[in-house]
């Protein structure tokens, strides 16, 4: 299967991620500039704009977060606030159906757990890309069992 990215390879929202994370800068640096220009503020009110401004900037870079790594092993689910990883035969299938905000995988055990790197938000046509990559890869691996070539 010649069309299977090369291992590793990471999904995640690109554009997403560079508006989240310029968002996050330019906030930080008007907070900032604002607390810097107002002249009645006291050193202790300074501070706090600045670590008000940080605090914003750390919340979108938080929300910036997701990815979905996948390499010979397994695939690692990076989410807003938590880390899975999943050997290829505990996917069972990639989900992106109309309408949903993200991939969800099927797992083996009967749960869904949702993969937040591969969203359709502001590039639909890259996450639907991605989905099928990602569903080509399970597919291909967990035909194979352990200690079997992989290509």
């Amino acid at each position: 299967m010649s069309d299977l990215p090369a291992l590793p390879v990471t999904f995640r929202p690109g554009r997403t991620r560079a508006v989240l994370l310029t968002s996050g800068v330019a906030v930080f640096v008007a907070v900032t500039a604002v607390a810097m220009m107002l002249e009645k503020l006291g050193p202790g009110e300074r501070l706090s704009f600045v670590l008000t401004g940080a605090l914003l900037f750390g919340v979108l870079a938080l929300l910036s977060r997701p990815k979905v790594v996948a390499d010979e092993d397994g695939v690692t689910v990076v989410n807003i606030a938590s880390r899975r990883r999943l050997a290829w035969p505990e996917i069972v299938r990639v989900n992106l159906r109309q309408g949903d905000p993200w991939v969800f995988l099927d797992l083996s055990d009967g749960t869904s757990l949702p993969a937040l790197g591969i969203q359709p938000g502001i590039a639909r046509q890259q996450a639907i890309s991605d989905a099928r990559a990602l569903r080509a890869l399970t597919e291909a691996r967990s035909a194979t069992g352990p200690g079997e070539d992989h290509r």
